[in-house]
């Protein structure tokens, strides 16, 4: 109950910043993946890429909700802390965003050595698992259909996602290395 009725609270939050980190770090992914980096290097970059933006949109989101906050200091309606709203989108965007990188973490870890292209494909598809996941929590928490909302997160941000996946296939192939000047 208290879960729900948190989620019920920051449920845009959660989505924007769960949306966000997954987007941004399997974007990292792919053209990392793409360009041929070692797993080290992508789990590095996909760690960074986790921090420095999670931070940026955890703060964004707290200096608008402070605006808003402060704006609307009269109204006697409750609003929700700033400070909570800035922490919940951070912590959406870090734990939900670092998903896509997970193969390149267990890859390093455990010294699988990993074909790259297994390791990209494994990320690929736990981040459309991902996306019907938040979809199907917002369904859940707003009260609609949770397929639904999961097949609509899933048909939204996949679509961006796709054309990435093929970009990194094509470099993977030579292409974007063999202009040489």
């Amino acid at each position: 109950m208290v879960m729900r009725a948190f989620f019920k609270r920051y449920i845009p939050e959660f989505v924007y910043g769960a949306v966000d980190g997954t987007v941004t770090t399997f974007a990292v992914v792919a053209a990392s993946a793409g360009a041929g980096i070692s797993s080290a290097v992508i789990l590095i970059l996909g760690i960074a890429n986790l921090i420095a933006d999670g931070f940026s949109m955890g703060s964004s989101a707290y200096l608008a909700a402070s605006a808003e906050h402060d704006e609307s200091a009269r109204d006697t309606q409750k609003r929700a802390s700033p400070k909570i709203i800035g922490l919940v989108t951070f912590l959406a965007f870090v734990a939900v965003g670092s998903v896509p990188v997970l193969p390149y973490l267990f890859d390093v870890v455990a010294a699988m050595k990993a074909p790259s292209i297994t390791l990209f494909y494994i990320s690929s598809l736990l981040t459309a698992i991902t996306f019907l996941t938040i979809g199907f929590i917002k369904g859940k928490v707003g009260k609609q259909s949770p397929w639904r909302e999961a097949a609509i997160t899933l048909l939204w941000e996949r679509s961006p996602l796709d054309w990435r996946t093929l970009l990194a296939m094509y470099w993977r192939r030579g292409w974007a290395f063999s202009y040489n000047p």
